[in-house]
């Protein structure tokens, strides 16, 4: 608990995760509202579409983790860090959880924030939450943010350096995955196992809440084939297997 308590006060006593977590908020509560605001006729606002936007979220939330790791190595901090905890890993850690718990109470306040916004603007849509896909689409947000941030937190234990990070996260995140696709012949075959391809299988899974009047009427649907529940591990299991590899180079490599 005391490793708990000095990460926490380490990340909370600087401006960049509250400066972080306040623009993650904005971008996911925000491109929510355009898509939602922007509904009309026929595309009835369903409650995958209030979530549109967790993904600009999610990108930002995983800069405010692999931060909370590089800055320290940055300033040098990690030494003193390691000094007073000379078990690396209980460190380290305790600093994943700490990233990973304000990772999952900004995700789950942005969901919520969306849904809310989403009533606001569109009244008489169909947007409470009726069934167990509407509730993961919308809780299950938080989860995916904190593995993020997980696997975030790995890649900068791993890279140590702030810009390489944050450039190797937000390329992989935001168009690697995408352009798979575009490899002739086995490009679909590999995107179905991308890993945040996977993450959007476990929050939307077939459908069921991306469903309006009229049919579907959200967000294209994620094309992996695992279920809702394995999709879910798959991506816990990904973030755990970089965050011991991290951990394992840590405790190899000069602080």
């Amino acid at each position: 608990m005391t490793l708990l308590a000095v990460e926490r006060i380490k990340l909370f006593t600087t401006r960049s995760p509250w400066w972080c977590a306040l623009v993650a908020l904005v971008l996911t509560i925000g491109f929510s509202a355009l898509i939602v605001g922007n509904t009309s006729g026929d595309e009835v606002a369903t409650v995958s579409s209030t979530q549109f936007g967790y993904t600009f979220g999610m990108a930002v939330v995983m800069v405010l983790a692999a931060l909370a790791v590089t800055t320290e190595y940055r300033f040098g901090t990690i030494r003193t860090t390691f000094q007073a905890v000379p078990h690396r890993t209980s460190a380290l850690l305790a600093k994943t959880t700490v990233v990973a718990l304000m990772a999952l109470v900004i995700g789950e306040i942005g969901a919520f924030g969306s849904l809310a916004i989403g009533m606001l603007l569109k009244p008489n849509a169909d947007l409470a939450l009726n069934s167990g896909a509407d509730w993961i689409n919308v809780a299950g947000v938080g989860l995916v943010y904190a593995l993020a941030a997980v696997i975030a937190v790995a890649i900068g234990i791993l890279l140590r350096h702030s810009a390489g990070a944050i450039a190797l996260l937000l390329i992989y995140m935001l168009a690697v995955e995408n352009l798979i696709q575009l490899i002739p012949k086995i490009g679909d075959d590999i995107y179905k196992w991308m890993p945040f391809n996977v993450a959007q299988k476990f929050l939307t899974g077939d459908g069921a809440s991306n469903l309006g009047r009229n049919g579907q009427a959200g967000p294209p649907l994620s094309t992996a084939t695992l279920d809702q529940g394995w999709s879910l591990a798959y991506f816990a299991g990904i973030a755990a297997v970089l965050l011991i590899v991290a951990l394992w180079s840590a405790n190899r490599r000069d602080a």
